[in-house]
């Protein structure tokens, strides 16, 4: 096998798992001094863009709807949702944490990263209006989110104990 050969096969290679994150509108705006990062700079050990207020301001006031902030009952939908929609696909799930303003999910899939995160946050939208817990006209998630490839076992055992344990204290 010569060289491009070699790189082909690894551009190819399926990753273990995926890390995705996403959090819930208007919770984590750009400027923070949290940190934030911005497509056009999202380039893996790039360093998050720091804290502005007058940007954080600007993204405030710009804003189409309240911050969303889930409380237990919709954590308890977004939780059961991920999980049905995982086992109707066929996705390995290994590790999942719902939290008042963010979603860390390891999983296993053939589908790209992006078109997963998509479809969990369609169908956790879908079953809180269903559900009378989310109101009309509010926005559940931001428009994208952090989606990491796990290239081996040691990254994804990584993943799942950031996301079981690196969380603070356990929600009700």
């Amino acid at each position: 096998m010569d060289r491009r050969d070699l790189k082909f096969d690894v551009l190819r290679k399926q990753p273990h798992a995926y890390l995705i994150t996403f959090h819930t509108y208007g919770t984590w705006l750009h400027g923070t001094s949290r940190g934030s990062v911005v497509r056009t700079r999202n380039v893996p050990g790039t360093p998050v863009i720091s804290g502005d207020p007058d940007w954080e301001r600007e993204r405030l006031r710009t804003q189409r709807c309240a911050a969303f902030v889930l409380d237990a009952a919709q954590r308890g939908i977004v939780d059961r949702t991920i999980r049905e929609v995982c086992r109707f696909r066929n996705w390995d799930l290994f590790e999942l944490n719902v939290r008042t303003n963010h979603v860390h999910v390891v999983v296993n899939s053939p589908s790209a990263p992006e078109r997963i995160m998509n479809d969990l946050k369609t169908y956790a939208t879908r079953r809180m209006r269903e559900a009378g817990a989310l109101a009309a006209g509010q926005i559940a998630w931001t428009r994208h989110g952090s989606t990491r490839y796990l290239w081996d076992e040691r990254s994804v055992a990584l993943a799942c104990e950031y996301v079981r344990e690196g969380q603070g204290v356990d929600l009700a």
